[in-house]
């Protein structure tokens, strides 16, 4: 190689730079080695394996399973298909599994899982063989059980392939009575639950109206406050961005000025309607073509795009250091995992754009995967024991208002004094909660210790004390 040629950082070379930056700060009197420990990847898995396709032939796919840390039992990560995945991205995001559950509480390690597929290309009968061959495989190997490793969806995999691989773990230990936690993001009608599917566009919801309650953090930005009237660019409409923008457009006013897609992006400047933009893609495969904004062939260069907020939410290494000086936003809102690279993290800082990073963003889809795990766990669903109480000392409050006033408490009122909590509420309220607190903690340690001039490593020296005690408490 040429001394003058520079070496692209790999995606989990990315991670781990910036984790080790935050390294320094985590103060703690740690035995020689453990950051290393704390920093690698214990191991992965990888399966090659045939399948036969509906015309009779048979392909060969390859995949991986890799379990960052084991600090926190079961590990937890999703399963992703998609054919540029490979055993360097595995790894990226397994570590970055350990750090947001470590940011958010949520008392998992780190895992990914992810196979080399394209499943547009593919009918339902192929994924399905596909799938329950792969979940086969990962069984067997001991890469999926209720207790030691669970997986979830991810890009190009839902609730459906979550579905078959439950069945499969439930043929496979078929004495296994929590079968039905051996894996997350499942239908609702087979042990999944409410809300799990919105859950990370959600969570990121929770993150700006939470960034937008601290005014310090706000000032800093140089955002006007409140969420109405934001201009928001959003990179990726898949699950996560279309759910944040939707959530952010319908329910606080801001502005969705523009979408970008694979086929290129979608600007207008009043505000665009996600749904029907939604429905264009569904209908069309991309944004060409939807009346209601101007079409941009060349997409990514309208990460440039001049806005109040920017919510990457597709691919990761999306904002580099080729393109990082001309980035014109006032906060990035990491919704997809590293789309900004270690070198274009600190051009950005540099600059003094605020970052909101991925590991604590996206941690809603995981947040709400604990609960369903819990849910599984305990064979009953949120809300079953005490709504029905909920409601009746609702009534009895209702009651004693309108004795003592002498008046009628409106319809409306009333309904909303009486409503006992479902599941949907509760996941909901659990996800609104914790993303408060983690924001709250990580806020907090970014304003208070001096050395720390960035949210990333902020949230990384959280993540990097909680499993460095872990491991001190162990004895390791």
């Amino acid at each position: 190689m040429s001394p003058n040629k520079k070496t692209i950082a790999s995606f989990s070379q990315n991670v781990e730079r910036m984790a080790e930056r935050a390294m320094p700060y985590i103060n703690l009197e740690m035995p020689p080695g453990l950051s290393k420990q704390i920093l690698a990847c214990n191991r992965v898995f990888q399966v090659q394996f045939p399948v036969r396709m509906d015309d009779g032939e048979y392909k060969v796919f390859t995949g991986w399973r890799a379990v960052h840390s084991e600090h926190r039992l079961p590990v937890k990560g999703g399963i992703r298909y998609a054919p540029h995945v490979d055993q360097d991205e595995v790894i990226a995001l397994a570590a970055l599994m350990s750090y947001k559950c470590a940011i958010v509480d949520v008392p998992f390690g780190g895992s990914k899982g992810g196979l080399i597929i394209d499943p547009g290309k593919h009918s339902e009968q192929e994924l399905e063989a596909v799938t329950r061959r792969f979940a086969r495989q990962l069984i067997e190997a001991g890469y999926i059980s209720p207790s030691a490793n669970v997986p979830a969806p991810d890009m190009g995999t839902s609730s459906r392939e979550m579905a078959w691989i439950a069945d499969v773990y439930k043929t496979l230990r078929p004495t296994e009575i929590n079968y039905f936690a051996s894996v997350t993001g499942k239908p609702v009608t087979n042990g999944g639950i409410r809300g799990r599917v919105e859950a990370t566009g959600r969570g990121v919801q929770y993150v700006l109206r939470e960034f937008f309650r601290n005014t310090e953090d706000v000032k800093l930005a140089g955002l006007k406050p409140g969420l109405e009237g934001q201009r928001i660019v959003v990179q990726g409409l898949g699950n996560v961005g279309y759910h944040a923008a939707k959530f952010l457009s319908k329910e606080d006013g801001a502005l969705i000025t523009c979408v970008i897609e694979r086929d290129g992006a979608v600007v207008n400047d009043k505000g665009l309607d996600i749904e029907a933009l939604r429905q264009h893609i569904n209908e069309k495969g991309g944004v060409k073509g939807f009346p209601d904004g101007e079409y941009v062939e060349d997409g990514r260069i309208l990460l440039e795009k001049e806005c109040d907020i920017l919510i990457p939410a597709a691919l990761e290494r999306q904002i580099t250091g080729s393109n990082a000086e001309r980035i014109k936003t006032k906060l990035i809102v990491e919704a997809a995992n590293g789309p900004i690279t270690f070198d274009a993290d600190q051009i950005l800082n540099a600059k003094g754009v605020v970052i909101l990073p991925d590991m604590y963003v996206n941690a809603g889809g995981v947040t709400v995967s604990y609960f369903e795990w819990i849910k599984n766990l305990s064979h009953i669903r949120f809300g079953r024991l005490g709504r029905r109480q909920e409601e009746h000392q609702g009534r009895l409050i209702v009651e004693a208002i309108e004795t003592a006033t002498g008046k009628e408490i409106p319809d409306a009122m009333s309904q909303d004094i009486t409503a006992g909590a479902d599941e949907i509420a509760l996941v909901r309220s659990g996800l609104d909660d914790t993303m408060r607190l983690a924001y709250q903690e990580i806020s907090s340690v970014f304003h208070e210790e001096d050395e720390i001039s960035d949210f990333r490593t902020a949230a990384f020296v959280i993540a990097l004390r909680k499993i460095a005690r872990t491991y001190l408490d162990m004895g390791i």
